[in-house]
């Protein structure tokens, strides 16, 4: 079992439980899932700078990720609708938990004058948005084979309620807030 997955099972959800005084333990917040996605806005003049992402997101992710398309064409960017723009990926189950303490324990700390992640960036309903500016704080990314830095979004949806809930999941699991 992951180390992150058995933290929660054995320390978070009692403290959880005492915390919010849930009556039961399926009342407790847990992480549903976690959504990469790498924006690639220069894919529409050079479509190997997709694949190049496509191929970073899948040594980050352990996943192979799908590729999105425009939704709408927009001549100022010289897009049309249905383009490749950009490549996402779900993560669920052990994959999640393994990107989660990967992303806590190495990655963000790589952060470069790195303080913790901003406390509000939760929408209201217990989810987590965070943003990334550049790949190369994954490990699986090799330096010397990077061409552009890239940035990305991470979404971390949870079960939990309100932003309290969430909020207090995520710092048990090891997120580095912001003091």
């Amino acid at each position: 079992m992951n180390r992150l997955k058995e933290k929660y099972l054995n320390e978070v959800t009692p403290s959880m439980i005492e915390k919010f005084d849930y009556k039961s333990i399926m009342e407790t917040p847990k992480v549903d899932k976690i959504i990469i996605n790498m924006g690639v806005g220069d894919a529409v003049s050079n479509a190997k700078n997709l694949d190049k992402a496509v191929d970073e997101l899948t040594a980050i992710s352990g996943q192979k990720p799908m590729i999105t398309k425009a939704k709408k064409s927009i001549a100022a960017f010289r897009l049309r609708e249905g383009m490749p723009i950009g490549t996402k990926v779900t993560l669920r189950g052990e994959r999640m938990y393994d990107f989660l303490d990967k992303l806590v324990t190495v990655s963000l700390p790589r952060v470069r004058d790195f303080h913790g992640v901003s406390k509000k960036a939760f929408d209201g309903r217990g989810n987590y948005t965070l943003g990334v500016k550049e790949q190369l704080i994954f490990l699986e990314v090799d330096y010397d084979k990077v061409d552009k830095v890239r940035g990305m979004d991470i979404v971390i949806v949870t079960t939990a309620k309100t932003d309290e809930e969430s909020r207090e999941l995520l710092t048990q699991l090891g997120m580095p807030f912001q003091k």
